[in-house]
């Protein structure tokens, strides 16, 4: 039986059908950010059985589990994996009105052809047909991309990262292609104290330079750069809770380094300035390589101080943070355009609350030099769903230029998570679908048809330009 995910799932209207079929919907995928493991794909792995593929790592599902009374023994915990895919199974039904509902559902349907809701009743039947189908060739973790026609995707990396996998990878000519990401948060993570001087040591390591000053701090940071260029890096990305913007002088670089390697505390406006310093300088290293820089911003994490103590970060644990955003946001773009030193930049926001703010920021640093130069990033983490999707995307209509977006990425730790490609395409064509059938649009399937085109691909093609040297 057709489950309620058939061919014209989230499309309201013929137009909106002629738009995702005709459109969007054969369309490569390129994923310029996700958080896969780039081992997992030079290994070509092979997953025991689906908890493993679905379960591990995806602190969505955890936050699910939990909220439904789900002991941890069978989230994080030493369950069985079929155990803990028990649980699950046990929990979709009741995740209705959550994107959970529909991910799940469209994950199962694309990857294994399952057609049935998923539920207690079915859940053995399926964890044993999916595990079969998980030891085939098509799908490893190459097949599985490759299933979904991914071209590109672009991991997350620690500025420490020998990219030895991403070598690997290259050198076995894998498809897709991957390449990894620069992010250098740990390097200017100063307020951390020990852990911080401990993170330099091994930054000095890898660019091989003893980090003594601040100006060695910046020299390594530089010279790891350089690195992941020379490894096909084209990307940079920062998880923040706001920007930082002072006047220069207000504190002292190099001061704030030595009072940190000398173990003494720093207060929270001379971390913010440090932090500044820092990203300023990489911004204009950023701009030096033609990089693209990202900043997702608006998370406040670890909430949960005793989960956080016995399972550690990247649980669940996270939220959306109410920060101020808008003066800092203005000052630290405009000082690097001021010396035409202003990269190609993406914001995330984090707080719908903020989306027109950044939509409209956005705009003041589009200089005609680059088609969409500094984006606004399509919604991300708790705002990756229909709502927090449809409500960016008006945001951005609204304060500047829907056509010129790089559209959807995964942000995922998952092999099987990018359907939410397909997802974000059948809301986009919803959305300008319904605009046609409202009267606000006219019925221009050439035009209309090629912005969803731009938006689902090649958009991020060209802004990304993988091949430049």
């Amino acid at each position: 039986m057709k489950t309620f995910i058939n061919d014209d799932f989230l499309l309201q209207s013929d137009f909106a059908k002629t738009l995702y079929h005709n459109y969007a919907k054969e369309l490569p995928i390129i994923d310029y950010h996700n958080h896969l493991p780039p081992q997992e794909i030079d290994g070509n792995r092979v997953f025991e059985n689906i908890s493993q593929a679905w379960l591990a790592g995806d602190h969505y599902k955890w936050r699910a589990m939990r909220a439904f009374g789900i002991d941890e023994h069978y989230i994080t915990g030493n369950a069985t994996d079929k155990e803990k895919f028990l649980k699950w199974a046990h929990t979709v039904p009741y995740t209705v009105r959550n994107p959970l509902y529909h991910w799940t559902h469209l994950e199962l349907q694309r990857y294994f052809g399952v057609q049935e809701l998923l539920g207690p009743g079915n859940a053995e039947e399926i964890y044993d047909r999916t595990s079969a189908m998980l030891q085939q060739s098509s799908h490893n973790t190459v097949g599985l991309l490759q299933q979904q026609k991914v071209e590109s995707l672009c991991t997350t990396d620690e500025s420490i990262d020998s990219l030895q996998f991403h070598k690997n990878i290259k050198q076995k000519g894998i498809s897709p292609k991957v390449f990894p990401t620069f992010r250098p948060d740990k390097t200017f993570a100063i307020e951390q104290g020990g852990t911080y001087v401990a993170y330099l040591q091994k930054l000095g390591a890898a660019s091989n330079i003893n980090i003594e000053s601040y100006n060695d701090l910046l020299a390594a940071l530089e010279n790891r750069i350089n690195y992941f260029h020379e490894q096909g890096g084209r990307l940079a990305d920062h998880g923040l809770e706001q920007l930082y913007y002072f006047k220069e002088g207000t504190y002292n670089a190099e001061s704030l380094f030595k009072k940190a390697l000398d173990g003494k505390t720093l207060v929270v406006e001379e971390v913010q300035y440090f932090k500044a310093q820092v990203l300023l300088f990489l911004g204009r290293c950023y701009h030096k390589k033609g990089w693209v820089q990202q900043f997702h911003i608006g998370a406040i994490r670890d909430n949960n101080k005793r989960l956080l103590s016995k399972l550690g970060p990247d649980t669940g644990f996270d939220s959306i943070g109410d920060f101020s955003q808008a003066r800092a946001l203005s000052g630290f773009l405009n000082e690097l355009d001021g010396t035409d030193q202003l990269a190609k930049t993406i914001i995330y926001n984090l707080n719908p609350a903020d989306n027109e703010v950044i939509a409209s920021m956005v705009g003041n640093f589009n200089d005609g030099t680059v088609k969409g130069k500094v984006q606004f990033g399509s919604g991300w983490w708790f705002l990756d769903q229909k709502d927090g999707m449809e409500k960016q995307m008006n945001a951005l209509s609204n304060m500047g230029l829907l056509s010129c977006f790089v559209g959807m990425l995964t942000d995922s730790r998952s092999f099987l998570s990018f359907p939410r490609h397909e997802y974000f395409r059948r809301i986009l064509c919803n959305l300008i679908g319904n605009d046609v059938v409202n009267g606000e649009l006219p019925t221009d399937e050439k035009l209309l048809g090629k912005i969803v085109s731009d938006i689902s691909y090649y958009n991020a093609k060209n802004y990304f330009d993988f091949n430049k040297p």
